[in-house]
């Protein structure tokens, strides 16, 4: 294909005076090779095709192609206006205007209006003939509304206009006179793109390729001196490397923030990754006596030691039924300590964020029904082994409203796990010092053919939610299950 367009430049281009220009056009409805300063017309369609025996788009890709070459070829590609006809555009310009087509429809006798806008044309061509005042309507007539010729005859200058276009002389019409059969959309304003190509400083009717590597071959032997070389191009893109890219423990966090959103949940602020004592423990009624309150357990700060601004009205009230009992308990019947509880330490679970948020709630009255969800960091000093870090992510799901059961949270359990995947589950008995009854979530797993645990889950106690001030009627479910572990 390219020797045979060569070929073509070398026959078609030269003259007693050397090689002469060609061009290759593409529009909108055709492409054509013409040779500027040659007596002869351009080649038409049926000559181009029959010389290559190709289509004119295949033309222009093999203009390309010995662009890529190098200097075989020179090229600039022109763009100009033109105007053409649309498909309506060409069917008035045979036939007629609609409205010249309703004036010769109307016999002398005139025509019924309902009969008029019946025919093709009626519609258009009506509104328009009555607006050239060509035709008028006789409402007093006994057959109805009928309508009438007003002239002997008319031109029709749409159609004059138009064959003018098709003869490729727009430019005789003017600007309003276009901009009028824009309107109508008979004519449009096509772009013709044409490929001016002359030889280039390296022209040759034979390609030879061009080599891409230098082997140890071409070396020993020498023949690289008598082989072409592609240039480099050094304004090439090169391929973009991976990147952007989510870790696997963050994407699986945004699969879990997604269902949390779609079930209609609002995430909770747990950016207190220092969290009090009183918060992360006292507050879920968890006794200041418990193990997980140990230095073993724990992650205690050194600097500041000591949280100093907590709400003391709220945390007389948990002194209270810590120490004394209330709100149906007996409490833990100890000595409560102030110190104790304004230790500071990095958060062992992200429960302290959900007491953190249900207090809140507690404060807005009249009380509102709420879904809170938290994914973040919790810390533990826990023995490090392949599967357990001392920083990890915790996941926590919240439901506070009127007369919530353990068969609310079993549902609304069934419904979570499902959207992840996982639809069959178990429930065991468990103890948690802040709800009560309490659940955990068992999982079959395909792979090793059993039960695994993937949760824990229960009602928070009274004595955790009346001191806050929440209503009696109201319970809050909850559950929480580790991204990572």
């Amino acid at each position: 294909m390219l020797s045979k367009l060569l070929g073509i430049f070398w026959n078609r281009g030269k003259d007693p005076d050397g090689s002469k220009d060609v061009t290759i056009g593409c529009g909108s409805s055709r492409c054509s090779l013409s040779f500027t300063s040659l007596p002869s017309p351009p080649p038409s369609r049926a000559e181009l095709a029959t010389e290559l025996g190709v289509e004119h788009q295949t033309v222009v890709g093999a203009v390309k192609s010995l662009q890529a070459l190098g200097q075989i070829i020179e090229t600039e590609l022109r763009s100009t206006k033109r105007w053409e006809l649309t498909a309506e555009g060409e069917e008035i310009a045979q036939e007629g205007s609609h409205e010249a087509r309703v004036f010769r429809s109307i016999p002398p006798e005139g025509l019924p209006q309902s009969e008029l806008m019946r025919l093709p044309s009626g519609k258009v061509g009506f509104s328009k003939a009555m607006s050239n005042k060509w035709i008028r309507v006789d409402k007093s007539a006994a057959d109805g509304p009928r309508v009438f010729r007003v002239v002997d005859s008319v031109e029709d200058e749409v159609q004059r206009r138009l064959q003018l276009v098709r003869g490729g002389q727009a430019e005789k019409l003017g600007e309003k006179e276009r901009s009028e059969l824009r309107k109508r959309k008979l004519l449009t304003e096509a772009t013709l793109k044409t490929y001016w190509v002359s030889k280039g400083s390296a022209f040759s009717t034979s390609i030879s390729k061009q080599e891409t590597e230098l082997s140890p071959e071409m070396i020993s032997s020498g023949s690289w001196r008598d082989r072409p070389f592609k240039p480099y191009n050094f304004s090439a893109h090169g391929v973009l490397p991976d990147s952007g890219h989510l870790h696997p423990l963050l994407k699986v966090r945004s699969q879990f923030r997604q269902i949390f959103l779609e079930m209609g949940f609002t995430e909770m602020p747990t950016d207190n990754y220092i969290e009090s004592s009183f918060w992360n423990f006292d507050a879920l009624f968890q006794p200041q006596q418990h193990p997980a309150r140990d230095q073993h357990d724990t992650f205690f700060l050194r600097d500041p030691a000591q949280a100093q601004q907590l709400p003391m009205d709220y945390v007389h009230r948990v002194k209270r039924t810590h120490s004394q009992g209330g709100y149906g308990s007996q409490g833990y019947k100890y000595t409560w300590k102030l110190d104790e509880a304004r230790k500071n330490l990095l958060r062992t679970h992200t429960t302290a964020a959900s007491a953190r948020a249900l207090y809140r709630l507690a404060q807005k009255k009249p009380f509102t029904p709420a879904k809170y969800f938290s994914i973040d960091r919790v810390f533990r000093n826990e023995t490090l082994d392949a599967t357990h870090l001392a920083e990890f992510h915790q996941i926590e799901g919240v439901v506070a409203d009127h007369g919530l059961t353990l068969g609310h949270l079993m549902g609304v359990l069934r419904e979570f796990f499902t959207k992840l995947g996982i639809t069959q589950l178990r429930f065991k008995p468990a103890y948690n010092p802040y709800t009560e009854p309490s659940m955990e979530i068992f999982s079959y797993h395909q792979g090793l053919k059993k039960w695994v645990e993937v949760g824990n889950s229960g009602i928070f106690r009274p004595e955790m939610l009346l001191p806050m001030g929440l209503p009696e009627n109201v319970s809050v479910i909850a559950w929480g299950l580790s991204l990572e572990r």
